[in-house]
């Protein structure tokens, strides 16, 4: 820990990957896929506690959201879990369950993107918006952890930015595919618990 480079609120985005309703509600489509673990990691908690944190400190917050046009013209059905969205016919853009649940509701100055693949990058402006606000560094954290969170990270890294992932404030469909996605993204990435985050700021 003591041979990480502080963090500069300045120059740090906080990314909040797919806290919506279908994807991370008791009563969503993916609930069988992703609640339990949310429910026995505490992670949207923790997640909350980020946000109040970084918002305290002046970071940029970017919400990244799954959401696609009635009919969903544009999802690409090669990745399984974007047929499943189009199977379970959910994560339609204006649906009730498409927003972002309401602990972590976006506040005024925070920026909402849709993504229309598994990474927040892909096909966005995310890229684009966080250069022109002098943005080199990325906290990640969401749902699911070996999924959107992961291929972000992957072309965060890519893409120049020290990339961060809030480890504790992350979560999937068991404990063991949540570990096993972090201990991979460590060689690309720098796995910090939001407490020790918190400390190199």
């Amino acid at each position: 820990m003591n041979a990480r480079p502080g963090i500069q609120p300045e120059r740090t985005a906080v990314i909040a990957i797919d806290f919506q309703r279908e994807i991370v509600g008791a009563n969503g489509a993916f609930a069988p896929m992703f609640h339990a673990e949310l429910q026995r990691t505490g992670t949207i908690a923790t997640a909350r506690t980020v946000l109040h944190r970084a918002r305290s400190l002046g970071m940029k917050i970017v919400y990244s959201c799954g959401a696609f046009k009635p009919g969903y013209p544009e999802l690409v059905a090669n990745i399984p879990v974007l047929a499943m969205v189009a199977q379970y016919q959910c994560l339609i853009e204006g649906a009730e369950g498409t927003a972002i649940v309401a602990e972590m509701a976006p506040r005024e100055g925070d920026l909402v993107l849709t993504h229309p693949r598994v990474s927040g990058f892909h096909g966005t402006a995310l890229d684009t918006i966080l250069r022109g606000a002098g943005i080199d560094t990325i906290m990640l954290m969401g749902v699911a952890t070996n999924l959107a969170i992961e291929s972000t990270a992957r072309a965060g890294s890519d893409l120049g930015y020290r990339t961060i992932i809030v480890s504790d404030a992350c979560s999937t469909v068991s404990a063991a595919a949540h570990d096993a996605s972090l201990e991979s993204l460590e060689m690309l990435a720098e796995v910090i618990k939001s407490d020790d985050i918190m400390n190199m700021i």
